[in-house]
């Protein structure tokens, strides 16, 4: 299977066109270049350009007609960047998203996996959330995600777009062969943080908040191990008529993560058992946009992708630390 990856240059972008190609499927990678490195993208299929241009996507369709899906990953990220810059947000990743889905929609090529994120979730007592639970997306990075599964959503009534979202919890790690990880020279990640500073390239790590409502006071996440979420994507398109059949809906949301939470000091604490030293920690209020955080329910991506994660809290930080050790040589910057 032929695969569109919007993105695919980037972090989870670019182990996805890996785990594709582990799989047998061949990513066809289309990436502005904004952040993500071209180093990543290898010897892929490439078009560098904007996921609005459509005379652009008309070739790529038209170079590739046997393109069965497209995974829609292109779209800025970093929350208290959204805080500061709102207009760049909503125009990359809505205004610019309307125009990719619109012309694949008239290219014939409707079906759509979408990255979207669990910053999404209102703050629930115990921190388990499933699809179906209240939503208080918390900064314009996550209003752009919410508003782009509406639109989605619309979408998919309305045409012959059929989307699949997959709302992604925390992506730790790097890919298995460490070709590609986190990229950012420095990183907002908490754990490329956290490798920063274990390796002296900071002077310590900082916990923002550390007076919320969970059982240490610190944010909680789940942390999952980017090869599993690559995977995940392999068999959402693998299986994305099916999924659409089971649900019996022209859209379906899916949680991708653990189904652990996963506190900041115990991400801290595990970190610093796998690094084999104490990491210098400092405390700072929340950031502009920081959520409490949630853990996911995972019986959808169980039940409708037969999927879950392989891999440990550890496993993912031994590869976080593996690719703290060798992103120089490949990126050329600490």
């Amino acid at each position: 299977m032929k695969v569109l990856v919007t993105g695919g240059a980037g972090y989870i972008g670019s182990t996805t066109a890996k785990a594709l190609e582990e799989a047998g499927h061949t990513p066809v990678i289309l990436d502005s270049l904004l952040t993500g490195p071209l180093v990543f993208v290898k010897d892929r299929i490439f078009y560098q350009g904007d996921i609005a241009d459509r005379a652009l996507l008309r070739r790529v369709v038209e170079e590739h007609p046997d393109i069965e899906a497209t995974i829609h990953m292109a779209a800025r990220i970093v929350v208290p960047e959204s805080v500061e810059q709102p207009y760049e947000y909503y125009r990359d990743n809505v205004a610019k998203s309307l125009e990719l889905f619109d012309e694949l929609v008239a290219l014939g090529k409707p079906r759509v996996l979408f990255s979207s994120s669990a910053s999404l979730y209102a703050m629930k007592d115990d921190f388990e959330v499933t699809e179906q639970d209240a939503l208080a997306p918390g900064s314009p990075y996550a209003r752009t995600k919410r508003m782009m599964e509406e639109v989605l959503q619309d979408m998919a009534q309305a045409t012959s777009l059929r989307a699949i979202i997959l709302r992604y919890f925390n992506p730790i790690g790097s890919d298995p062969d460490l070709e590609s990880g986190i990229y950012a020279k420095e990183p907002s990640h908490v754990l490329g943080q956290l490798v920063m500073a274990a390796r002296g390239l900071k002077d310590n790590f900082t916990i923002t908040g550390t007076e919320h409502p969970t059982r240490d006071g610190t944010g909680i996440r789940d942390y999952i191990h980017v090869w599993d979420l690559a995977k995940a994507h392999v068999r959402a398109v693998e299986k994305f008529d099916e999924v659409l059949a089971t649900v019996d809906a022209p859209s379906t949301i899916i949680n991708v993560g653990t189904g652990d939470g996963v506190t900041v000091r115990e991400l801290v604490s595990s970190f610093e058992k796998v690094f084999g030293t104490k990491v210098p920690v400092a405390e700072a209020p929340p950031r502009p946009g920081d959520a409490v955080g949630a853990f996911a329910n995972v019986d959808r991506s169980r039940e409708l992708l037969d999927w879950r994660t392989e891999t440990t809290l550890d496993e993912a930080i031994a590869s976080a630390l593996a690719w703290g050790e060798k992103r120089q040589e490949i990126l050329g910057y600490e």
